[in-house]
């Protein structure tokens, strides 16, 4: 209980500004996904683009190809920035590579405001762009993971998604406001999609008033440096007792992990794959990044704004407030699942629940659309219609577009996390690219209703495949976490650590890390008792 007593000073404003000040990282992808996303319908981008639809009239699968270039090629860029922080976020630090996103992110974003229709330089400045957005989604989560006590980790890292999520919310009435009173120039989309550098050219200047992590630091044995971090971010002195008991328990785990460093991204991968318990760790989570992204995942984000029009909402000023709407879903039931689903039902049950919630909209969507497309049919059904909208983003909220990035964490054990996580990651940015290039396309040749029907047979194979292969790991200790993956993979859906019941409810120490090879508990105690 020490450990848990002295974790009670986060709250000190200087601690607060900084959590802000990087969870802004997420701002390049939310309002990618919203504000962007949506610019691409206002007359002046369409008209400064060539994406009128009366000059397509004999090519429509062009102009669909041009839309989802447009729309994806940052997601493209963002593939490669996030596996950069592999090396980067070692090499320079977690603050320094933070700020050298953001400034590759700008640049990125400044060339595509002044493209002036060279559709060439876009696209360039897209990929350009998304390389720094990338980054920051790996390197923001692991700064906020590092600064944070253990007791508060979750809600400090959940700040990240809760900034995104809040940002794409926004940039949709951002797009509204502008669509209704601004005048059909440049200046009009310019404006839209250079809002964002604002907020993140804010939380560049205020990180020069941030420390880099305690936990780098103590890794390059810069120990004064870390005490100093960490005590300007607990508000105590650096003498206090609990500021000396956190860099002891900080310096320990650099010290443990010390010896992996000299293991290459190759041998760990090797490892990954000839341990049986390993790969089948491995594999999971690379099947769960897989389901999550076809089952429509960010495709059904990034055009949202058309969807609404599928669905029966007339007019671009009305689909963009009720993708500001589903916007706000998003936000207020990602900050349920962090702060409370994801402890009190666990992994497997949100899972499972998202995925049944998503195959329910996707059912009724894609019957909608076979039969009733439009408003021009029976008003019912199409507000059913816009109403399962909603559904799905409870559902992806609740379960899959998170609960990855959380269960990569905790599966692994150190020796392999970094390479089966950083590769979990890079597979998840690629099928997003893939997902959100290719979706405006079946919508065309599927005629709608047939890409309903394919991602509501994605959510029914996910629904069977992790039912069955998906251990809870909710309260599991990551030392216990390889006996769930022990026995036959068709009754993971009720694995339970075989010691279950020696595990104490609340370890505030820190937990040693999973012997390699087989789980021995012996080896575990011993290595507990040594903590």
């Amino acid at each position: 209980m020490q450990w848990l007593q002295s974790s009670r000073w986060t709250t000190s404003p200087y601690y607060a500004m900084v959590i802000m000040v990087i969870a802004c990282g997420g701002i390049p992808k939310g309002y990618d996904e919203g504000g962007y996303s949506a610019s691409v319908k206002l007359e002046s981008f369409r008209i400064d683009f060539d994406l009128v639809p009366s000059r397509w009239v004999d090519n429509p699968l062009g102009l669909t190809n041009r839309v989802a270039n447009i729309t994806s090629f940052s997601v493209l860029g963002a593939v490669f920035g996030a596996l950069l922080g592999l090396d980067l976020n070692d090499r320079l630090g977690r603050l320094t590579s933070w700020r050298l996103a953001c400034i590759i992110w700008a640049i990125g974003t400044v060339i595509q405001l002044f493209s002036c229709g060279l559709y060439g330089l876009l696209l360039f400045a897209r990929i350009f762009g998304g390389l720094g957005a990338g980054l920051l989604t790996v390197t923001s989560p692991m700064y906020l993971s590092e600064v944070a006590p253990r007791s508060t980790r979750g809600l400090a890292v959940s700040m990240y998604m809760v900034v995104l999520l809040a940002v794409l919310a926004m940039g949709f009435f951002i797009n509204y406001g502008a669509n209704l009173h601004m005048a059909v120039t440049r200046s009009q989309y310019r404006l839209v999609q250079g809002i964002p550098l604002i907020p993140v050219g804010i939380a560049f200047v205020l990180s020069f008033l941030c420390p880099e992590t305690p936990r780098y630091l103590a890794s390059k044995q810069r120990h004064q440096e870390s005490k100093e971090a960490l005590a300007l971010l607990r508000g105590r002195v650096i003498t206090d007792p609990s500021v000396i008991l956190e860099f002891e328990q900080i310096d320990q785990q650099a010290r443990q992990q010390a010896s992996l460093k000299s293991i290459s991204h190759w041998h760990a991968f090797k490892e990954s794959q000839l341990n049986a318990n390993y790969r089948q760790r491995f594999w999971l989570l690379m099947t769960m990044q897989t389901i999550s992204q076809w089952t429509g995942g960010n495709g059904i984000t990034f055009y949202v704004t058309s969807i609404f029009e599928y669905a029966g909402i007339s007019g671009v000023g009305l689909s963009l407030i009720s993708s500001g709407a589903y916007g706000i879903v998003k936000l207020v039931m990602t900050i349920a699942f962090a702060w409370g689903l994801i402890d009190i039902f666990g992994r497997r049950r949100c899972a499972l629940t998202g995925l049944a919630l998503q195959l329910t909209a996707h059912i009724y969507m894609g019957i909608y659309m076979g039969l009733q497309p439009g408003s021009a049919g029976n008003k019912s059904a199409s507000d059913a219609a816009i109403a399962s909208v909603f559904v799905y983003a409870v559902g992806w909220s609740i379960g899959l577009c998170t609960i990855p990035y959380l269960y990569g964490t905790e599966i692994f054990p150190t020796s392999i996390r970094n390479v089966a996580y950083a590769g979990s990651m890079g597979l998840h940015w690629a099928f997003q690219f893939a997902v959100v290039r290719v979706t405006p396309n079946m919508f065309e040749s599927l005629q709608v209703w047939g890409a309903y029907l394919f991602f509501a047979m994605i959510c029914t194979l996910g629904l069977i495949i992790l039912g069955i292969w998906m251990p809870e790991t909710a309260q599991v200790p990551i030392e216990l976490v390889g006996e769930l993956f022990d026995g036959p993979w068709y009754l993971r859906w009720r694995a339970r650590p075989k010691y279950w019941d020696a595990v104490p409810e609340s370890n505030e120490t820190v937990a040693p890390e999973e012997p390699d090879g087989k789980n021995d508990r012996s080896q575990w105690k011993q290595k507990e008792s040594e903590v």
